[in-house]
């Protein structure tokens, strides 16, 4: 048995459906499930996405159709291949029960298109709009959690830490347990304010795999942060196994951004956006309105001193994010090693300087190390690189 490895980024939102109408509402028009696929097949070299609002009956008639013109081929472990990508079908869900303190977000994923068109059958009952994103589901978390396992399907906390829509973040005052069942949970997905060890902290989600997803709202967002698998092949069952570590099959490396650069990674005041490093005033403009940073909401859940084995975390700068790349040097670049992934693991110091000259290639070579100055970002506003 030969075990490969594959990026993989499984929170991709769509923006339009075929119709042209809006699925995320703030997703890019541009965003639509035919488009996400291309670009991560031909310029971010992602080899599994996961595409969060598969759940709408326009987005799985699309699919159909790339079926039907032999674009796209169902595979027989789950999954569905196009190009060099496959194709994990998921959705965003927003719960809010009677045990929640606020809404949480969640991902549920399913092997094949008919489970797909079971769960939507059944959520439509639950819901208002079947035909947009991260809708609310009217059902109490273990009940959604339940349904998701009757499919076959896996059942992610989204962004766990972010202050708003979030299991931490809002959904619970100090454990999952509140609203979940543990057993029925299959990984755990950090989002852009936080990483590996921060969360390591926390004692109750060490069970679990960490995934680092790009959330994205923009084909330039796709790839912004991801993990690295190792499978036997790029279906549903090999990223089952590998959440469960099991069979050899393992996450062996997560890509995130670092968390300073997240919106929400410091306590900002909600008024005047000055940090706050108090919670409950702020001392510039005195008032009392303060979104809690992911940072600040990890130290108050912090209970674990052990260092817990994981994956390796690394510090990922998108190519957007960098200074001195813009449209045309980043077009260079994909012309130049293929995708993004190639750019930022295998091109080595010498051929990015012949393309893009020795300055940027030593910025380029230095964000792989992690060699990164950062005003943190939060409140709503993301962290910037700031140029050495």
């Amino acid at each position: 048995m030969e075990l490969n490895t594959y990026f993989a980024d499984l929170h991709i939102h769509i923006g339009r459906d075929l119709n042209n109408k809006p699925v995320k509402i703030t997703g890019s028009k541009s965003l639509t499930l035919t488009q996400i696929l291309i670009e991560a097949s031909e310029r971010k070299g992602i080899d599994i996405i996961g595409v969060i609002d598969c759940h709408v009956p326009a987005v799985q008639g699309e699919l159909e159709q790339l079926i039907d013109a032999h674009q796209a081929f169902p595979l027989k472990d789950g999954g569905i291949q196009f190009e060099n990508v496959t194709l994990i079908l998921g959705v965003e869900l927003e719960i809010y029960d009677h045990n929640c303190q606020g809404p949480i977000h969640v991902l549920c994923y399913f092997p094949t298109l008919a489970k797909m068109q079971l769960f939507t059958k059944w959520l439509k009952n639950q819901l208002k709009n079947i035909n947009l994103s991260s809708q609310r589901v009217y059902v109490a978390g273990k009940e959604l959690q339940t349904k998701v396992k009757q499919l076959d399907g896996l059942f992610i906390p989204a962004h766990v830490f972010t202050p708003f829509k979030s299991l931490y973040g809002r959904g619970v005052r100090f454990s999952l347990r509140e609203v979940f069942r543990p057993e029925l949970i299959d990984g755990i997905e950090l989002g852009l304010s936080s990483d590996s060890y921060m969360a390591a902290s926390i004692t109750e989600i060490n069970c679990y795999p960490f995934l680092s997803n790009s959330d994205a709202h923009s084909l330039g967002k796709i790839g912004r942060e991801y993990q690295q698998l190792l499978l036997q092949a790029k279906t549903f069952n090999e990223l089952k196994l590998a959440l469960k570590g099991e069979e050899g099959r393992a996450i062996i490396a997560n890509y995130g951004m670092h968390p300073q650069l997240g919106k929400y990674y410091q306590s900002v005041c909600k008024y005047c956006g000055e940090p706050s490093a108090t919670q409950t005033k702020c001392a510039t403009c005195q008032s009392s309105q303060i979104i809690k940073g992911v940072r600040e909401r990890i130290d108050e859940l912090a209970n674990n001193q052990a260092k817990i084995m994981r994956p390796p975390y690394y510090y990922h700068v998108p190519l957007e994010y960098v200074n001195g790349i813009g449209k045309v040097t980043y077009n260079k670049l994909i012309q130049s090693f293929g995708t993004e992934m190639n750019v930022y693991h295998n091109v080595e110091y010498k051929q990015l300087a012949q393309v893009v000259g020795q300055e940027l290639a030593q910025r380029l070579i230095r964000i792989r190390k992690g060699d990164l100055i950062i005003k943190e970002g939060g409140g709503g506003l993301y962290g910037r690189l700031i140029p050495e």
